[in-house]
């Protein structure tokens, strides 16, 4: 192989080739939170890198600066305005606690996103002094293949260059997507948008029904604006519907509109101005009724396609998913292509998170320059979505876990808690819910964790390790709880849902006075408990009705 070329020509393929000389090692497309990460780790372990990042602007002239989605246009500048919003809640439970406020408290918006602007941009130079610190070359240009091992570097003045590396990091996202309707790009925004608007959206519509969707619907209702979300199908697509339908019903009670089973067809501006007047029209999904509607902003959050069919990859080879733009990786973040990597949002099959891309990233690296062989765990990831109501998951959700181990094999434990903090204001009572999902056959492994509350992120982190480590419900239910705090309700108070489901059969009919024998082999196929145990419940309902319970 050696005397014909054939091993110089795998180790070429392999970015590997002998006494070949690349202008660097590694090339990093993209300076989001998972490129940063690989980047200074492989500079750390003595690689010469460079990182191009560069941002399109959006239709409407936005753009920002190194740093990615996350930092600049997602997790914070979104979590920072869900607190503005927290903020303002917590403002009208004051009262109730003492605290003696003006009639009238304002908010500005421009003060907020000034602030957290002013925030973005100190980790924006952040970003850029660590690169620099860690000796890792940074450019602020569009990385495009132009061939194997070489890519081209335009900077926002159309300067092009033209850099080598023995292998290449695809890091480069994703971008919202806009639906191809008259109107749409000229006078709607994304949350691209959103977080830098100069002023403040007033009566919004929000199309989609995504966890992006949901989370500025809630905050900016939060701020007090008037706020539609337009659904075409179902809330939070890939998480539990359990949950999902809980935080739309939250959302509603507090305000939110909801317009379901619709789509927009087109936008159109009746007055100019910051905020002007859009009206909207929309059809019904499973009809021929078309509505119309007037608001001051349009924003649209009906999904995120992959940056990865502008970038030549078709020029080196590397294969996409031809619908969807992801691309297809191995267990080691390698695509087609073998010198060729990807991690984050852009991989097909994957979690969309910072902390995984973060963590692919930093492991990649270390494989390919540390002799490491960890590779990134992509189970039982936690995540968090910072709706009004929190809702924090990890593992299945009850859909999937049907799915994969049959109903018969899981059992699902849940119960409603009153958050301490909000009981002397006296609003949401059983409106927050715990959730687990237990594996029958693996002594009731936990496989699924679920809360709705106050701090849904810091309760999902916990128990997100000890779910890594085989949770169990046995050892869940031993642990003891503190006292008094919203993860409380995890340990011994949840009753599962065959119970809870059996129970409210057995409690209606009893009120019927159609309880059936006990004798009866009804009580298995209708409710799935024991004789005894509707004997037992039988005797406590008989007490409620003497002593006047409900």
């Amino acid at each position: 192989a050696h005397k014909d070329g054939t091993l110089k020509k795998l180790l070429e393929v392999n970015g590997q080739a002998e006494g070949h000389s690349y202008d660097y090692d590694l090339i990093v497309i993209g300076g989001g939170s998972g490129g940063l990460a690989a980047s200074k780790e492989a500079a750390k372990l003595g690689k010469k890198v460079l990182v191009l990042d560069y941002v399109v602007p959006t239709p409407l002239g936005t753009r920002w600066g190194l740093g990615g989605t996350c930092v600049n246009v997602g997790c914070i500048p979104k979590k920072l305005m869900h607190q503005t919003a927290l903020l303002g809640q917590a403002i009208s439970d004051a009262p109730k606690f003492g605290w003696q406020l003006e009639p009238k408290v304002n908010h500005s918006w421009e003060t907020m996103t000034e602030a957290v602007q002013n925030y973005i941009g100190s980790l924006n130079w952040g970003y850029r002094v660590a690169l620099r610190d860690n000796k890792v070359t940074y450019e602020n240009a569009y990385g495009e293949f132009v061939g194997p091992h070489r890519i081209k570097a335009t900077n926002s003045k159309g300067v092009e260059k033209f850099y080598t590396a023995e292998r290449f990091l695809i890091a480069t996202g994703e971008r919202p997507r806009y639906p191809g309707i008259p109107g749409d790009k000229q006078y709607c925004i994304t949350s691209d948008d959103l977080f830098s608007l100069h002023y403040c959206p007033g009566k919004t519509l929000v199309v989609g029904a995504s966890y992006v969707a949901l989370e500025c619907a809630g905050f900016l209702a939060g701020l007090g604006l008037d706020v539609t979300v337009m659904v075409r199908s179902i809330l939070l697509r890939g998480f539990d519907q359990d949950m999902a339908n809980k935080i739309g019903k939250h959302m509603e009670e507090h305000g939110v509109k909801f317009i379901k089973r619709c789509v927009p067809t087109k936008i159109e501006q009746i007055k100019e101005g910051t905020p002007g007047i859009l009206k909207v029209t929309a059809s019904h999904t499973e009809n021929s009724v078309i509505i119309e509607g007037e608001y001051n902003t349009v924003l649209l959050a009906i999904g995120r396609d992959s940056c990865t069919r502008k970038i030549g990859l078709e020029r080196i080879g590397v294969k996409i998913n031809e619908k969807t733009g992801k691309i297809p990786v191995n267990d080691e973040e390698q695509t087609n292509v073998p010198y060729i990597y990807a991690i984050g949002d852009v991989l097909e099959d994957k979690l969309e998170l910072t902390p995984v891309a973060i963590q692919a990233g930093r492991l990649l690296v270390r494989r390919l320059y540390g002799r490491s062989a960890v590779k990134c765990d992509y189970v039982n990831v936690p995540t968090t979505v910072f709706t009004p109501l929190e809702y924090g998951a990890c593992g299945y959700s009850e859909e999937k876990a049907i799915e994969k181990f049959g109903d018969d094999n899981i059992e699902v434990y849940h119960s409603y808690f009153w958050p301490l903090e909000w009981t002397v204001p006296a609003r949401d009572n059983n409106k927050c819910y715990a959730k687990i999902i237990c594996h029958i056959p693996d002594k009731e492994r936990v496989i699924g964790f679920h809360v709705l509350g106050p701090n849904a992120g810091e309760m999902t982190q916990g128990f997100a390790a000890a779910i890594k480590c085989g949770l169990t419900k046995e050892l869940l239910d031993s642990t003891i709880g503190i006292h008094p705090v919203c993860a409380e309700a995890y340990p011994s108070r949840s009753m599962s849902a065959k119970e809870f489901g059996a129970l409210h059969y057995v409690q209606s009919a009893y009120v019927q006075e159609t309880l059936p024998s006990t004798s009866s082999p009804v009580h298995t196929a209708q409710c799935g408990l024991s004789p005894n145990f509707i004997d037992f419940l039988r005797l406590i309902f008989q007490k409620q009705s003497v002593l006047g319970g409900e």
